[in-house]
């Protein structure tokens, strides 16, 4: 583990717990979200606004960061950190699901995984020692392993075949690139994470873990969920895996997901969340509040003065109503998908801080059930 890196549990309820993970640019208190900045950049969210609103650590993509600007150019201008302005902590994504959003563009070999550009066609590589190598450059506080990421294509594989051959294979795969990332580390304060591949087999999950353990990271990933499997189903497995981690170290569920995805999470022990759902659906429209879901583009807000959520302190409900920002996303007007924004970043990340109170307060059994019930359901 880097000297700069370490993770301390504070604090439980049941499995739920918080803790405290320090990188070399700050702190990160857990449970955390982080904000998606896949690119570099939150959507129309700068540095200061997402302090602000409370982030602490932020994500970005090794794939696409790669192909433009390019790792060296944000390496020559001071890496991430100085290079986008955000100076606290990063963590970078490897590419790993790319091999699944672009899996029409993509060939995996032994080796690694050759894409052919969406933007210009031109074939790029990624390897597991180049995606190391790019995310040092990059100056990440926190890699991830390359992984190949298997969707679900059969009933079988969302029941959690365990004899799936294919899913298998990817499992197996992970695991070798796995040992190579961690050989090919050179940065001596950059924690790297593995990633827990296995599709929805307890059996694939739960050895593909107790491999991980044994090549020793400094945090672990669960990977390849979200993607059609039960959300039951899902949790089974996310609380299976766990047995084979270590409990000293941080645990990440990779791309999910909607608030009550995140507090029934939480209840196995997961500490850290990424997801683009609170900014990709601000800029259709849909609000997270308090009181339900908010789809401020719907005519019965048109000439509703009220903030939209009387109970959020972030600086859109504070200065602005339903109807203006109806007005704003129905005209395309870029502050509407900010002002969305940064009201579900702020709701995302106060139900961190709210959580994190729960449980050292030893009542995340009624946070919890308060946010499942709540749901999608849309304000009365």
């Amino acid at each position: 583990m880097p000297t700069e890196f370490c993770f301390e549990v504070s604090a439980r309820d049941g499995e739920a717990r918080t803790g405290v993970l320090r990188t070399p640019h700050g702190v990160v208190n857990t449970p955390a979200f982080m904000p998606v900045a896949t690119l570099g950049a939150v959507r129309g969210v700068g540095p200061d606004d997402l302090a602000e609103l409370g982030a602490e650590i932020v994500l970005a993509n090794t794939y696409h960061l790669h192909e433009r600007p390019g790792e060296e150019i944000v390496a020559k201008l001071g890496g991430l950190h100085g290079f986008t302005g955000w100076r606290g902590p990063w963590l970078t994504d490897s590419g790993g699901y790319q091999v699944t959003s672009l899996s029409d563009r993509s060939r995996v070999d032994e080796d690694g995984v050759t894409f052919a550009s969406p933007l210009d066609g031109r074939k790029r590589r990624l390897t597991p020692e180049g995606a190391v190598a790019i995310q040092e450059a990059l100056g990440a506080d926190i890699a991830m392993v390359l992984d190949e990421c298997q969707p679900p294509l059969s009933e079988g594989d969302l029941q959690g075949d365990a004899a799936n051959p294919r899913v298998r294979a990817a499992s197996e795969r992970t695991l070798r690139w796995a040992e190579r990332c961690r050989d090919a580390r050179r940065s001596g304060d950059q924690a790297l994470f593995g990633i827990v591949q296995g599709g929805a087999s307890e059996a694939l999950r739960r050895s593909h873990a107790a491999e991980l353990a044994r090549l020793g990271f400094d945090g672990y990933a669960h990977g390849g969920l979200g993607l059609g499997e039960p959300a039951e189903r899902r949790l089974e497995l996310i609380a299976a895996t766990h047995t084979e981690l270590p409990s000293d170290r941080p645990r990440y569920l990779m791309g999910l997901g909607r608030p009550a995805d995140l507090v029934n999470a939480m209840a196995t022990g997961v500490d850290l969340f990424d997801c683009v759902i609170p900014t990709r659906h601000a800029r259709h429209g849909i609000l997270y509040t308090s009181r339900g879901q908010v789809r401020v583009r719907t005519a019965r807000f048109a000439d509703d003065d009220s903030a939209p959520d009387p109970d959020c302190d972030c600086p859109t409900c504070a200065r602005h109503s339903r109807a203006y920002l109806r007005h704003l996303l129905r005209v395309n007007e870029i502050l509407g998908a900010r002002l969305a924004s940064l009201h579900n970043l702020r709701y995302y990340l106060r139900l961190m801080a709210e959580a994190r109170a729960a449980i050292t307060e030893g009542r995340f059994r009624t946070l919890r059930d308060r946010i499942v019930a709540l749901g999608e359901t849309p304000v009365p």
